[in-house]
């Protein structure tokens, strides 16, 4: 368990930050969300003279090599830790190692590893309470990887807030890639159950996806099916028509990771720290549930 948050040795002044991210490298190259989040962490980081090293790797075992790496090169002042899963063996390699690090998960994952966090159970809720508001009354997910700690956290949020407001829930899961979020939209649509009259996908690319898919099966968006993306993005802004978000300061999330990582390198322990709230941002990708 982490109990002490590692600091600054003298020799790691002007060390980069290290950031592991598992993601084929086409999915990457087209994500917004870690661009900006790595920019909000190096607003905070480079006037303190470090910079953020990013790896873009092929799986967990990867990435456990390369932290081990890192702390065995002393090539790092510290890390942050991204895309949690219960029971994470990052949390406790860099507990046993002293890697100073922080977590960007919920709290109940990072086994008290120092965290920022967002409430994506709450925006999930808010996601259901405005399509229900619009007269939606079976809505689909698409959910990220299942593994994942916060994917998790929205499905279950998801699935209670349907089952509270009596709305008929349908899931399906892609790998954050456009054309999975094509796929697994598609798959909504074959339900015997009947099909949703609105989608949220957990990112930005799976609802591009989502859109293509709905066009080349004929749907008028939002005539036919309201789409929401999480994640807003200058992709769901410039998208047509532009896509309704679950919106939240990217930036702002790094900015508020790299102000807590300076504190741990001067050896405090930042609390917990729960970022903005995420709105919802109605635009032209969903309307009134059709009749």
């Amino acid at each position: 368990m982490q109990t002490e948050a590692g600091s600054l040795r003298a020799d790691d002044a002007g060390l980069p930050i290290g950031l592991t991210l598992v993601r084929a490298s086409e999915i990457y190259g087209a994500e917004p969300w870690f661009h900006e989040f790595t920019a909000g962490i190096d607003q905070v980081v480079r006037p303190i003279g470090h910079s953020v090293l990013l790896r873009v790797l092929g799986s967990r075992t990867d990435e456990l090599e390369w932290l081990r790496r890192w702390h065995a090169d002393r090539a790092v002042a510290g890390v942050v830790l991204v895309d949690l899963v219960e029971d994470d063996p990052r949390v406790q390699l860099v507990a046993d190692v002293g890697l100073p690090a922080i977590a960007v998960s919920s709290p109940a994952v990072s086994d008290g590893l120092p965290t920022v966090w967002t409430n994506d159970d709450a925006a999930m809720r808010t996601a259901v309470r405005a399509l229900a508001g619009f007269g939606h009354r079976s809505i689909g997910l698409v959910s990220g990887p299942a593994e994942l700690a916060h994917t998790v956290t929205r499905a279950a949020a998801f699935a209670d807030a349907c089952s509270e407001m009596e709305i008929a829930a349908h899931s399906a899961s892609g790998d954050y890639s456009s054309e999975s979020g094509g796929r697994a939209f598609e798959s909504l649509f074959v339900d015997e159950q009947g099909s949703p009259t609105a989608v949220v996908f957990d990112n930005d690319l799976m609802a591009l996806g989502g859109l293509a898919a709905a066009r080349r099966a004929g749907l008028r968006i939002p005539e036919d099916v309201s789409l929401v993306a999480w994640d807003d993005s200058a992709l769901c802004q410039l998208s047509d028509p532009p896509l309704s978000a679950l919106s939240h300061d990217v930036q702002r999330i790094g900015r508020l990771v790299g102000e807590a990582l300076a504190a741990i390198l001067q050896g405090k322990k930042p609390p917990v720290v729960e970022a903005p709230p995420i709105r919802f941002v109605q635009r032209d990708s969903v309307a009134g549930a059709p009749r």
